[in-house]
């Protein structure tokens, strides 16, 4: 049991730091910050810019449409740091899971660079 509890010791004493840098740095900005806000700042419309038009005007689609391909790229690439970290255990099963999971990938960013999807014009 000491030997798991001396496993885990740097990991706790990190997360131990961490949080206390964190307080200090929160308490810190308290302390220091002006508190003068702007009565601009307190309007609905936070950027400073007055409010143009209706709130359920049509929105351009690729905005979206960049966001969502960022988030599905973005989280199917977090899945190669775990397969990076076991792929000594994993053999030939794992990495051709991998391969096949790459090419599926590569084919779906092939097919939105065909239908122009990354295009901004």
């Amino acid at each position: 049991m000491n030997f798991i509890l001396a496993e885990y010791l740097p990991l706790a004493i990190f997360l131990i730091v961490a949080l206390v840098i964190s307080c200090l740095f929160i308490l810190a900005n308290f302390l220091v910050a002006k508190r003068n806000p702007d009565p601009e700042k307190s309007d609905a419309f936070e950027s400073g810019f007055p409010q143009f038009g209706d709130s359920r005007m049509k929105f351009d689609i690729r905005f979206y449409l960049v966001t969502l391909l960022f988030i599905i790229f973005d989280l199917e690439v977090t899945f190669l740091f775990p397969w990076a970290i076991t792929f000594g255990n994993l053999g030939l099963l794992g990495f051709f899971s991998m391969m096949f999971f790459l090419g599926v990938l590569t084919i779906g960013f092939i097919y939105e660079w065909k239908k122009g999807a990354l295009e901004w014009q």
